[in-house]
């Protein structure tokens, strides 16, 4: 049976197929965290042994910076499919993934100091990846603020997703801050991000946590989605005969 995928374009028909998948994004965020965590912090060899056991921060701290930036280019990409084609729902996704996306930011920077400051002795330097992970907080929140100041929700969705777009120039940068062809070149404290190295229980800890974390990012940017809607749709006919439905 062919499935016409474009009519979940709308939100009306998008609504409900949101809610559906909303219970399997969340149990599996759930069961992915649980595992990635325990075999990260329990049954990973102690290979670290000059720096004991805050090691196991990075269990968290990696699947958080990965989602830090993925969120960041899929907001992007959401942001152009609404310009391109000028669809409600695509702005409405790009805003939902916002918060989620400045949550995984803030949390890659805030389990990144402790890692610094038992690692480097210093919670913050300003170091070429520390630097642009906090530039890209801020055009989360740049983007959240930009939404938020203009009433009319077509030219606040539009300025909004010009802004995302500019700012994913950020994310390349990010990646090559630590990730220079030549390390000379590249002033950081942070270690090159390349997986080649790393032990291979730690590296599925690490795969499994952030798939995790992949779960989780769905199932709230998938409720988050259905509260725009909801607010945005709140005088059409299909969202009051839902209420009538749900009193």
């Amino acid at each position: 049976m062919k499935i016409n995928w474009f009519k979940y374009a709308a939100p009306s028909t998008f609504y409900p197929l949101a809610g559906k998948m909303i219970p399997f994004f969340g149990w599996s965020a759930l069961i992915f965290i649980v595992v990635g965590l325990y075999w990260g912090f329990f049954e990973t060899p102690e290979l670290l042994s000059d720096q004991k056991q805050y090691y196991r921060i990075l269990y968290v701290h990696v699947g958080a910076a990965w989602m830090s930036m993925w969120l960041y280019v899929v907001l992007v990409i959401w942001a152009l499919i609404g310009l391109v084609f000028n669809t409600r729902l695509s702005y409405m996704m790009a805003a939902a993934i916002a918060p989620t996306g400045a949550l995984f930011t803030f949390l890659t920077l805030w389990t990144g100091a402790f890692w610094g400051k038992t690692s480097w002795g210093t919670y913050w330097d300003w170091d070429p990846r520390m630097t642009t992970e906090l530039i890209l907080l801020f055009l989360y929140i740049g983007y959240m603020a930009l939404q938020s100041a203009i009433e009319d929700t077509r030219r606040s969705d539009k300025a909004s997703a010009l802004l995302a777009v500019v700012g994913l120039v950020l994310i390349p940068v990010i990646f090559w801050s630590v990730n220079c062809p030549d390390p000379n070149q590249c002033a950081a404290l942070h270690q090159q991000s390349s997986m080649k190295h790393v032990e291979s229980n730690i590296r599925i800890a690490w795969l499994v946590t952030a798939i995790g974390f992949w779960m989780f990012a769905f199932m709230v940017t998938l409720m988050r989605v259905r509260n725009i809607i909801l607010e945005r749709d709140q005088y059409t006919n299909w969202v009051q005969k839902l209420l009538e439905v749900k009193q």
